[in-house]
């Protein structure tokens, strides 16, 4: 006698469900007990659909893909309905998987208004829904491997939360705990193992398919050789389920109970639902952790190896990366010792914010170092650098450029030569707190064209001065432009303790991106905008400090960038940025534009602006000099009314307390003197 004629007999009618094709096949029994006319047959899942109570279908569907995926058989009360809606009878269908990946199972007729196993109340399913949208949200913003166990461990299901947990990963033919919850002290055998061992988490990692264990003897019959180890720790009823990624199993996920937990479908589906959450968490915290790995050893590898140094002078450095992605840049600093004695300090950015960038940026400043050791100036250097960077593009998608400073340093003399390619200005903070741009001059950015010349500013930290050179994430962050990024800035230089450059740098970088533990490599617990870094050069005092503060700035303005006569104004207005008198603030800016611009027209060389200013507030002079390589002296003279030109000595005379023209060796110098004046006292009106 067949099977079926035996099921046929005790009323138990037989069908096979393939959900690859949407298809159901019924014996003559079965259609006759789901209301299908045609009688035994193969019917497309919709046609089942119909004679099936909605949420029965849903319910047995889920089943279905639950037996499916877990290899387990399961039962479900289903209502047939009529055309009408009205319900005829109640059936229990039991569901079964078969190898070949179809799912086999029967159906009975049962009475109506019998009990309904598997179909919990309402609440719980309510209950249940809210559980696994939260569990989702809290996997999905974990970020790492601990902050995922931590969530896991937190988990709270409805009905049946589980007391103990275990995570297993799988590492090449072993299986080992990754962390767990519950359970203080864990046998070693239990937390490394072979993938073969016969223990529950080895069998659902090398099968892929869920164990339950609803009772301590169905553990002992199954698993007698691990079962001495579990008993200690007190549970009566435990899940193993695989953590799946992408049709691989990633290890094992074990979740233990104290209380008894049958595990019914809806309980199977809960863990099932949770499970597959878990391992997608996993996978993206591990590629996360990998990720972080990388970018410290690509930051480790990139910045110096030893803590910058400068004989004769203090210096400290941040780089701060992004907080995103693989948290790398194109951002670096480097200070190189020079054959000639002297010290090159090297601050850059690689245009992008990617493994490639952090890749060409290591190989920029290796090329840079490589230029800067065979003796070559600063100008040099940038150009073979660009040069470089430039043969570096196989293809225009390939090409990137870089800004960058370089500066040579003389300790002795606090001299500075300085070359700038499309890189933001340096900033100094003179000896009194004052902090202005140095403005120098600059060339194309590093990669752009092959060829391109740098011109070298000459600069002089006189000892008390700190220098500021930074990348622009330091300065257009929140929202701000170069402008308004500056005035911030500045104003955190000038308030910033000058004495310790290290709490110098990070006031600065809190500052910028708030509190933080800014160290100079490795990731910040924060997001930022952009990477960043910064060096800061403090020339210390050679001898004792002089009693009058002097602040001073110097800036060569040349023949074919007439528009740094805009840089010389606002130099000056930094320099007077605390004078009593705004309108002699407003004379000095006047008569540096008049001198720079006299050396412009008349003559064919740069002009050369040094100015000083000294004393104590209330008494203080500022020195203004502006020299030029022609020996043609200037002459005061009557422009006429509408003469375009000539009125630059006229109101030297009528706007300064001392001016004149010296002649030099190699040209001669205009310069001018205004006495602070202190305004009256008020008449109390």
């Amino acid at each position: 006698m067949h099977t079926e004629d035996v099921l046929a007999a005790v009323g138990s009618g037989v069908w096979q469900w393939d959900a690859a094709t949407e298809e159901i096949a019924v014996d003559a029994l079965a259609a006759h007990l789901l209301g299908l006319q045609d009688g035994a047959g193969t019917y497309r899942t919709a046609a089942v659909r119909a004679c099936l109570h909605a949420a029965d279908y849903v319910s047995v569907s889920a089943e279905v893909e639950l037996a499916a995926a877990e290899g387990t058989v399961a039962e479900q009360l289903v209502r047939v309905v009529g055309p009408d809606g009205s319900v005829r009878r109640t059936l229990r269908a039991r569901i079964a998987p078969r190898p070949e990946g179809r799912i086999n199972g029967t159906l009975h007729e049962v009475p109506v208004g019998g009990n309904r196993p598997g179909r919990p109340p309402r609440d719980w399913r309510r209950a249940r829904e809210a559980f696994l949208l939260d569990a989702g949200r809290a996997l999905a913003e974990a970020d790492s491997t601990q902050e995922v166990l931590r969530v896991a461990s937190t988990l709270s299901m409805p009905g049946f939360s589980p007391d103990g947990l275990a995570v297993y990963g799988v590492d090449s033919d072993r299986l080992s705990v990754i962390g767990h919850h519950g359970q203080e002290v864990i046998d070693p055998s239990i937390l490394d193992m072979p993938l073969s061992a016969d223990y529950p988490a080895a069998v659902v990692a090398r099968t892929g398919q869920a164990v339950y264990l609803p009772t301590p003897r169905s553990y002992a019959e199954r698993f007698p050789a691990t079962w001495p180890l579990v008993r200690p720790y007190g549970r009566v009823s435990w899940s193993y389920l695989p953590l799946t990624v992408a049709g691989t199993t990633i290890g094992a996920w074990m979740a233990a109970f104290r209380e008894p937990v049958e595990f019914t479908p809806d309980e199977r589906a809960v863990l099932t639902t949770v499970a597959r959450m878990l391992g997608q968490a996993l996978a993206r915290a591990g590629q996360h952790d990998s990720e972080r790995a990388l970018s410290d050893g690509l930051q480790h590898t990139m910045l110096p190896a030893r803590k910058p140094d400068v004989t004769g002078m203090a210096v400290a450095a941040r780089y701060v990366p992004t907080g995103g992605g693989l948290q790398v840049g194109g951002d670096w600093y480097d200070v190189i010792d020079l054959p000639s004695g002297r010290t090159a300090i090297v601050i850059g950015d690689v245009q992008g914010h990617d493994v490639r960038a952090a890749g060409i940026m290591g190989q920029l400043r290796i090329a840079l170092r490589a230029y800067a050791a065979e003796g070559h100036g600063p100008d040099a250097v940038l150009s073979r650098a660009s040069r470089f960077l430039a043969g570096l593009g196989r293809t225009s998608a390939d090409a990137r450029f870089a800004t960058c400073l370089y500066a040579e340093v003389d300790p002795l003399t606090g001299t500075l030569e300085m070359v700038r390619a499309g890189h933001p200005e340096p900033a100094v903070r003179l000896g009194d707190g004052t902090t202005i741009l140095r403005r120098t001059a600059v060339g194309l950015p590093l990669g752009i064209e092959p060829d391109a010349d740098y011109p070298t500013t000459r600069m002089v930290l006189e000892p008390g001065e700190v220098l500021l050179l930074c990348t622009d994430g330091l300065i257009e962050t929140g929202g701000h432009d170069l402008d308004t990024g500056w005035s911030r800035l500045s104003r955190a230089l000038t308030a910033g303790p000058a004495g310790d450059l290290e709490v110098l740098a990070d006031s600065l970088v809190e500052a910028v991106h708030g509190p933080a533990s800014h160290q100079t490599t490795g990731p910040l617990a924060d997001r930022r905008e952009d990477d960043m870094a910064l060096v800061l050069l403090r020339r210390d005092p050679d001898g004792p400090t002089c009693a009058v503060p002097v602040r001073r700035t110097m800036l060569t303005i040349s023949q074919d960038d007439p528009g740094q006569i805009r840089a010389a104004r606002a130099d000056i207005r930094a320099l007077l940025h605390d004078w009593s008198s705004p309108d002699q603030v407003e004379s000095a800016v006047l008569l540096v534009s008049e001198a720079v611009t006299n050396v412009l027209v008349h003559t064919d060389g740069d002009a050369v602006l040094l100015a000083q200013v000294t004393g104590m507030p209330g008494t203080r002079r500022l020195h203004v000099d502006v020299g030029d390589r022609s020996d043609e002296m200037p002459h005061p003279r009557d422009p006429g009314e509408m003469a375009s030109s000539g009125r630059g000595l006229l109101l030297m005379e009528e706007l300064a307390d001392a001016w004149g023209v010296d002649p030099r060796g190699d040209g001669k110098a205009t310069w001018f003197e205004l006495y602070e004046a202190v305004p009256p006292a008020g008449d109390g009106d």
